[in-house]
C-alpha cells in the first residue's frame, strides 16, 4: 500500500512566490553595493571588466539557467541538473559545495553589510566600519533576523527578499544620480580615458578579477526553490531576464557614479559606496541622503542573506531527502512548512566560520579570504551547471519540450554559452588562489584559503560515502 502524498516532504512545500517575488529575489540575490565598492576601489579598468563579464559570463549564465529551470522545474535546482547529467556522485559534490560555500560567503556577506550599516547614523560613525567588536556584532544581528523570517515560512521570509530588492536597488539609483549630478556641476575627481578603462595585468590586483565575476551570480538560486513558485516555466525565465538587464546597467553605472566622486586609493572595498554617498551628501548639503541610504542599505543587505538562506538551504534538504546527508536535513517543520533544520545548520556553521576568520587578520584580509574561499567552492558547482547543459543538450527531451524555454542556436549555441561560463568559471577559480597586495601574510592567507577550501570538499565526501553505504545496505535488506 502506498503512502500517502503528505509524507513527502517537498509535497508539503507552498507556492508562495509570483513573478516580482522572484525578480525582487534575483536582484537582492546577485546584486551588492559592496561589489561597487570593491570595483570602485580597483579603479577605472573595472568599467570595461564589468562590460567583458556581462557579456561572456552573466548573459551566457543567464541563458543557461533559463534552459535548465525550464527543463528541470523541481526542486534542488543546480543539485538536480547535475545529478541528471553525471549522476549521484557528481550531483551531490555540486550540491554539496554550493551549500557549503555559504560559510564562506554569510561572513564576507554579514561583515560587508554591517560595514555598511555603520553609516546609518552619518559620517561622524564611518569609523564604525573598520571596528571589528561592531562588525562581529552587527553580523550576528543580520544573520539572526535572516534565519527567523526564513524559517517562519517563505510567506514572511518572502517580504525580506522583496525589501532587499527594492533596498538595494534604491540607494544605488541614488547614487548614480548624486554622481552624474556632481560630475556636470564641478566634473569628476577621476580621469577617465579608454586606456585606463581597460584591464590592466597586476599581480596584486589579478585576485579581484574573479570577483566582478562573482558579482554577477546568484541567478541561478531561485532555481532552488522551483516547487515554491507559482507556474515557474514562465516566471523564472521572465524574471530573470528582467533583473538581469537592472543588474548590469546599475553595476557599470554606480561605479562610474563612485570614481566621479572619490578617487579609487580612497575607496573602502566593503563599504565604498557609502563612503561615495557621504561625500556627495556634504557637498549638496543634503546630510540625510547618505543615512536614507544606508537605512535602505540596511534592508537590502538583510534581504541578500535571507535570499541566499532561503534559496541554498533547500539543496540540502533535497540532498537529505536522497539519503546522501542525515535525515533530519530532509525534515520539514511542521508548523512553517519549511526546511528548518538545514536553515540551522547553516547558520550555526556560518557564525563559527566568522569568528575563525577574523584570527591574526585585519578586517580587510579578513574579508578577503572569505570572499576567496566562497568563490572557489561556489565555482565548483558552476563547472557542473555549464557541463551539464552541453551534456543534457544531446536528450531527445530537450526539443520535445514545448514548455522549456531553450538556448537559442541549437546545439552549438548550448556549446556557445556553457563554454564560455565554464571557461570564465575556471578561470575565476585560479585567479582566486592569487593573495591580493592587501594580505599582510601571504602565506597565512594561502594557508587559509586552501586549507579551508580542501577541508570543506573533504568533510562532503565523508558524508557521501557514508550514506551511499547505508543506501546500499538498506536495498541489500
Amino acid at each position: 500500500m502506498s503512502a500517502p502524498a503528505t509524507t513527502d516532504p517537498k509535497k508539503q512545500l507552498r507556492r508562495e512566490m509570483g513573478f516580482w517575488d522572484v525578480l525582487l529575489f534575483n536582484i537582492a540575490a546577485v546584486l551588492g553595493p559592496r561589489w561597487v565598492a570593491a570595483a570602485a576601489h580597483n579603479g577605472t579598468s573595472s568599467i570595461s571588466l564589468w562590460i567583458l563579464a556581462a557579456l561572456f559570463f552573466f548573459v551566457p549564465s543567464a541563458l543557461v539557467i533559463v534552459e535548465l529551470s525550464t527543463r528541470y522545474p523541481v526542486e534542488g535546482g543546480l543539485y538536480v541538473w547535475s545529478k541528471e547529467a553525471f549522476g549521484e556522485f557528481h550531483g551531490f559534490v555540486a550540491g554539496w559545495t554550493y551549500w557549503v560555500y555559504t560559510f564562506f560567503y554569510f561572513p564576507g556577506l554579514l561583515l560587508a553589510s554591517a560595514s555598511m550599516g555603520a553609516y546609518i547614523g552619518g559620517a561622524k560613525y564611518g569609523y564604525l566600519a573598520q571596528d571589528k567588536h561592531f562588525l562581529i556584532w552587527g553580523s550576528f544581528a543580520l544573520l539572526a533576523v535572516a534565519v527567523v523570517m526564513n524559517i517562519i515560512g517563505l510567506n514572511i521570509g518572502k517580504w525580506l527578499q522583496n525589501a532587499g530588492g527594492v533596498g538595494t536597488y534604491i540607494p544605488l539609483l541614488m547614487l548614480v544620480g548624486a554622481g552624474f549630478y556632481l560630475w556636470h556641476r564641478q566634473g569628476s575627481v577621476t580621469h577617465f580615458t579608454i586606456p585606463n578603462m581597460l584591464p590592466h595585468w597586476n599581480w596584486d590586483t589579478v585576485n579581484f578579477w574573479p570577483q566582478i565575476a562573482f558579482a554577477f551570480v546568484g541567478l541561478e538560486l531561485v532555481s532552488a526553490m522551483s516547487e515554491e513558485i507559482r507556474d515557474p516555466r514562465k516566471t523564472i525565465p521572465r524574471a530573470i531576464y528582467a533583473s538581469g538587464a537592472l543588474i548590469a546597467v546599475i553595476y557599470i553605472a554606480a561605479t562610474i557614479a563612485v570614481l566621479n566622486l572619490m578617487p579609487e586609493t580612497s575607496v573602502d572595498p566593503k563599504s565604498g559606496v557609502f563612503q561615495a554617498l557621504t561625500v556627495a551628501s556634504t557637498v549638496l548639503r543634503i546630510g540625510a541622503i547618505g543615512m536614507i541610504a544606508a537605512l535602505l542599505a540596511a534592508f537590502g543587505n538583510a534581504g541578500g542573506v535571507g535570499t541566499t538562506v532561503a534559496g541554498v538551504a533547500r539543496v540540502p534538504f533535497v540532498v537529505g531527502i536522497d539519503h546522501y546527508m542525515p535525515a533530519a536535513f530532509g525534515k520539514i517543520h511542521p508548523k512553517w512548512r519549511t526546511p528548518y533544520i538545514s536553515i540551522l545548520v547553516q547558520a550555526l556553521i556560518t557564525a563559527a566560520v566568522l569568528l575563525l576568520s577574523q584570527i591574526n587578520e585585519t578586517t580587510t584580509g579578513a574579508y578577503q579570504v572569505l570572499v576567496d574561499a566562497a568563490t572557489i567552492l561556489y565555482f565548483i558547482p558552476f563547472l557542473y551547471m555549464y557541463a551539464a547543459v552541453i551534456k543534457l543538450s544531446n536528450r531527445p527531451d530537450r526539443n520535445a519540450n514545448t514548455s522549456a524555454v531553450l538556448i537559442p542556436g541549437g546545439k552549438l549555441g548550448v556549446w556557445i554559452a556553457g563554454g564560455l561560463g565554464f571557461v570564465v568559471v575556471a578561470g575565476g577559480i585560479v585567479l582566486s588562489l592569487i593573495p591580493p597586495g592587501e594580505a599582510k601574510n601571504k602565506f597565512l592567507f594561502e594557508t587559509k584559503l586552501v586549507g579551508g577550501t580542501l577541508t570543506a570538499i573533504c568533510l562532503g565526501l565523508i558524508l557521501y560515502f557514508r550514506g551511499a553505504r547505508a543506501k546500499r545496505r538498506q536495498s541489500a535488506a
